[in-house]
């Protein structure tokens, strides 16, 4: 199918000059759009267009623009990377939009995570996280054969679907409690299911989970939104898989 040509999309786009400031909600008009453009090229455009307006660009998080880093982290209609599944915001693109909508974009909304500015959330919560156990400590030494650790398919399948995982943040925004529960269960997951993680796994566990509390995650809403805008589709199995594990870790003290 060719691409279209919109006359006209209309934006709704949050502003925030700082963490500090007061944030609002500005309307702009971008023209004679390409729906084969993704949505981020379409901001692009629109920031040029601010540029030489000599007004300020919108401030928005983006680096691989493949899917891969999760940096692409926007709140669009109401959905964490937009009207889309299993997509990041850098590989949404404008055919998912028709001529003359209005689109609404914001940042994550969740207490861990304060605007920096405009679309830009600060994210190091879940560097905390992963420092207070998302690791194993071993001295490697040199490369072990490829064979050397028997890993059955299923866990190794299993481990690898969890680390999947990129860290965006959608489970995060589209959880009404701002859990942190898929991320820390993907995490705790990809590590568990192999043997090199097992050592530390009481400890992983119970680190992990407390940092969690201590940064302002809330506790799993059971909805499974996290797992629906996942953009890697991590299952919420993980989350069972999670609470076992703390629960095995807590009685074992």
């Amino acid at each position: 199918m060719a691409d279209q040509i919109f006359k006209k999309i209309y934006l709704k786009v949050w502003r925030q000059k700082n963490a500090v400031s007061k944030g609002r909600f500005e309307k702009y008009t971008v023209e004679n759009i390409s729906s084969g453009l993704s949505f981020l090229e379409m901001l692009d455009i629109l920031n040029n267009q601010l540029i030489e307006e000599n007004k300020d660009p919108i401030a928005f998080d983006h680096d691989c623009r493949e899917g891969i880093c999760g940096a692409c982290s926007l709140y669009i209609n109401g959905r964490p990377h937009g009207p889309d599944d299993e997509v990041t915001t850098c590989q949404l693109h404008m055919r998912k939009f028709n001529d003359g909508d209005t689109i609404t974009v914001e940042p994550w909304r969740a207490g861990a995570f304060p605007v920096i500015k405009d679309l830009i959330v600060d994210r190091n919560a879940f560097e905390k996280i992963l420092q207070a156990g998302g690791f194993i400590s071993v001295n490697t030494g040199g490369v072990p054969d490829a064979n050397a650790i028997p890993v059955s398919p299923d866990d190794a399948e299993e481990a690898m679907d969890a680390a999947a995982c990129i860290g965006c943040g959608a489970c995060v925004a589209a959880c009404k409690n701002s859990s942190a529960m898929l991320f820390v269960s993907a995490k705790v997951s990809h590590l568990m299911k192999l043997p090199q993680g097992k050592p530390e796994a009481k400890r992983r566990v119970l680190s992990m989970m407390a940092k969690m509390d201590e940064l302002g995650f809330g506790s799993c809403s059971n909805t499974g939104a996290c797992e629906a805008e996942c953009p890697k589709k991590i299952s919420i199995t993980n989350i069972a898989r999670l609470n076992r594990e703390f629960l095995k870790a807590k009685f074992s003290e």
